[in-house]
């Protein structure tokens, strides 16, 4: 995909859809398949495969492989479809061609988990693989200690179409946006709903998500009230949803992807597995019952809230 028209999806929403394991714990590439077809069809912007709420650091990378077909196949060219991308930067390169293969529009590094990586060598692991990869990149930055100067080497390469930017320096953001040349990589807001409105004022466009495999409805009034600029609406919908994010912070995060696997379960009826070590693998009953009382109060799909329908 053109790095200009595939930087015109990422001012939107990018979904990253869960994986879903059978009952021997291994990949179930039909429940995946049908799992990003229901986000495509909902109208989600950008879809990322095998991203951090599909368990990318739990997967294989054959894995990866079979969840990206089921992605393909799924999203069936309603989205552009991120291939995500990471570990060694060998690894790193040969994912990233071997998505090209597949049909993935663009690919998404994850940000380097080595111990003893340095801010101003994570910023060279990016460049280098957007030097090698075939296909535009986005660079999805979350550790803390990057410098201006860091953010404008990633902004400035000519095949890196965006900066998932995941930490809460809203100070650095910003004025990485003010000294990037506007034609540059685009800043997106890597910290989902709730700080898209933060991130918005800043200057960043777009927002990822995980919300998206239980109510995408709500994303996407979100999102176009952000775009209207009506920031009290985008926070009353956020309101909505706020419990249902802060559960998903329980244990340092690690039931992020647990309740959006758990929701969906109550949602959709899809059988979806458990989330694989060391994430939390289920909700406890308690945390269960309150997760199902949360998504009652939720509108339901196809209703639309005052600031979708106004688009």
């Amino acid at each position: 995909m053109n790095i200009q028209k595939f930087r015109e999806a990422l001012t939107g929403i990018s979904g990253v859809p869960i994986t879903a394991y059978g009952a021997d714990g291994e990949v179930d590439a039909r429940v995946t398949r049908t799992i990003y077809a229901r986000v495509a069809s909902a109208g989600i912007h950008n879809i990322v495969a095998a991203g951090n709420t599909g368990e990318f650091y739990t997967l294989t990378p054959s894995e990866i492989g079979t969840v990206l077909e089921a992605a393909v196949a799924g999203v069936d060219g309603k989205a552009p479809v991120t291939a995500a991308i990471g570990r060694s930067l060998r690894e790193a390169v040969a994912m990233a061609k071997a998505a090209k293969a597949m049909g993935a529009s663009a690919v998404m590094s994850h940000q380097p988990v080595d111990p003893f990586a340095a801010p101003g060598a994570q910023i060279d692991y990016f460049r280098g693989l957007a030097e090698e990869a075939p296909l535009p990149l986005v660079a999805y930055v979350r550790a803390e200690g990057f410098s201006l100067e860091d953010m404008m080497r990633l902004a400035d390469h000519p095949n890196i179409a965006g900066i998932k930017f995941a930490t809460t320096d809203i100070l650095l953001l910003s004025r990485s946006i003010a000294a990037s040349d506007p034609g540059n990589a685009l800043f997106v807001c890597g910290l989902a709903e709730s700080w898209a409105p933060a991130f918005t004022a800043a200057g960043a466009r777009g927002f990822t998500s995980g919300l998206v495999n239980v109510a995408p409805q709500i994303s996407l009034a979100i999102h176009a009230a952000l775009e209207a600029g009506d920031f009290a609406e985008a926070r009353r919908i956020i309101d909505i949803i706020e419990p249902f994010e802060r559960m998903r912070t329980k244990y340092r995060n690690g039931a992020n992807v647990t309740v959006v696997k758990e929701a969906v379960g109550m949602m959709t009826g899809l059988s979806v597995g458990e989330v694989r070590l060391p994430g939390l693998p289920r909700l406890d009953p308690e945390d269960r019952a309150r997760l199902a009382e949360l998504l009652k109060g939720w509108p339901a799909e196809g209703e639309r809230t005052k600031a979708a329908s106004a688009r």
